[in-house]
């Protein structure tokens, strides 16, 4: 992972600030702003700040993680599956439903001839 990072003046970075936003869009792309040479902020992309959110929610909910991980990475290694759950289990205890829908009886196509024929019935 490449981080391009930029360091600037915050009155640098007043006279091209649309350019700024447009550069940081690139993933990794990040600028450091200083005042007085001191760093103030840090500009990024807003998909890479949700992503570093969503990073920051899941170690401070699961601050044994690397463990987990580092435990689970030794287990395939060995080839020990007892302390593992297969995905529909995983889903089943957790409580998540499949947001699937069902297939329909109909195909779409024999539904709208259907719609059509009562149309130019009604006519």
């Amino acid at each position: 992972m490449i981080n391009a990072k930029t360091t600037i003046s915050i009155s640098e970075a007043r006279k091209h600030i649309f350019e700024i936003a447009e550069e940081v869009q690139v993933p990794h792309k990040v600028y450091t702003l200083t005042a007085d040479g001191v760093p103030k902020a840090v500009i990024i992309s807003a998909e890479e700040y949700e992503s570093w959110t969503e990073t920051m929610e899941v170690l401070r909910d699961c601050p044994d993680i690397f463990d987990r991980i580092a435990e689970s990475v030794r287990a395939v290694k060995t080839g020990d599956w007892s302390n593992f759950v297969t995905l529909e289990e995983l889903r089943k205890d957790l409580g998540i439903v499949d947001m699937v829908a069902e297939k329909p009886n109909k195909k779409y196509g024999i539904q709208n001839k259907n719609r059509k024929k009562s149309k130019k019935a009604n006519s």
